[in-house]
């Protein structure tokens, strides 16, 4: 099934650059930190060295959202639970619209960052969805699948990420608090934990990405995704 990416002729150009220079950075042991517009949040989490200011719960231009997720411990934290796990570990959970998948949120929200809009992320482009939710809202899977990560995950914070039947990965990041455990098969709507403002983002919300491959830069849009399954997400 294709999905759609936003501008998909000037994003592959623009993740080809920004990946290509994320390698650079990580050959001379240098993270990259792509969102100089935002102050950090930690949440209770490890503290964002390089947030000099403390500032908590700034509001952006369009609300809080993502100030920048690429990560590169992350990252290779995902390939490792992805490898380990294995695709065995996806045969037999549920797959197929539109019962099979479900929305992250049970209440009202503001987008505060729709997918794609450009900024300096490190892909050039907002790589998933930001919904703007008080603290502590509860978050449901989106569809069944595999817990890949779910703890700490560098500028995401605290997150959750599913890989599901279908061979795409579903996460939901800067949770306030993770309730499921890594490993564990879950179904579509599952509580995976409650929405906040850890890793780097400028206030509480929630942001939902959809991964095509378990790599940086094979988001897709998630409302296509879901809209295509049944789920109405806008």
């Amino acid at each position: 099934m294709a999905d759609d990416i936003a501008n998909p002729a000037e994003a592959t150009t623009t993740r080809r650059r920004a990946l290509g220079a994320a390698v650079g950075l990580l050959v001379g042991g240098a993270v990259p930190l792509t969102a100089t517009r935002a102050a950090a949040t930690s949440d209770g989490g490890p503290p964002d060295a390089w947030d000099a200011s403390g500032a908590r719960d700034v509001p952006g231009p369009s609300g809080h959202v993502c100030a920048g997720e690429y990560d590169p411990e992350f990252e290779a934290s995902l390939a490792a639970a992805d490898d380990r796990l294995g695709t065995a570990e996806t045969r037999g959970l549920p797959e197929g619209p539109p019962q099979q998948y479900a929305l992250p949120l049970r209440r009202g929200f503001r987008v505060t960052a729709r997918y794609g809009i450009r900024g300096d992320w490190l892909a050039g482009h907002h790589t998933g969805i930001d919904l703007g939710v008080p603290r502590g809202t509860p978050v449901y899977a989106v569809g069944a699948g595999v817990v890949l990560v779910a703890r700490w995950s560098g500028a995401y914070g605290n997150a959750v990420t599913v890989r599901m039947p279908d061979g795409h990965y579903a996460l939901v990041a800067h949770l306030s608090s993770v309730a499921v455990r890594e490993g564990a098969r879950i179904g579509a709507g599952a509580f995976l934990g409650r929405s906040g403002a850890t890793g780097r983002a400028t206030g509480p919300h929630l942001h939902l990405e959809v991964r095509a491959r378990r790599e940086y830069g094979s988001d897709i849009n998630p409302v296509s995704y879901l809209a295509r399954r049944g789920v109405r997400l806008l």
